[in-house]
């Protein structure tokens, strides 16, 4: 099983390196984009045998306890047989 965590800074928190990149798109004249928000990706592959239950449990652990800074951080994840 695998878990695709994905990392970025709040909302409330300026992202600096997501409004860059929002810039130079509307520089570059793309048209369609409102807002960038850049932020981090993780892959945990899990050990085999492990339960949804357990698998879930552990990756939201994992996230918010290592991955994240979670006073400007926020988490998502999947899981994926």
């Amino acid at each position: 099983m695998k878990a695709h965590v994905y990392v970025t800074l709040k909302r409330t928190v300026l992202d600096a390196q997501g409004q860059t990149v929002a810039d130079a798109l509307r520089r570059m004249e793309y048209r369609g984009v409102a807002d960038v928000r850049q932020g981090k990706y993780f892959l945990l592959t899990l050990e085999d045998g492990l339960e949804q239950n357990a698998a879930q449990t552990e990756v939201e652990r994992i996230a918010r306890e290592v991955l994240t800074n979670p006073v400007i951080e926020e988490f998502t994840f999947r899981l994926e047989s």
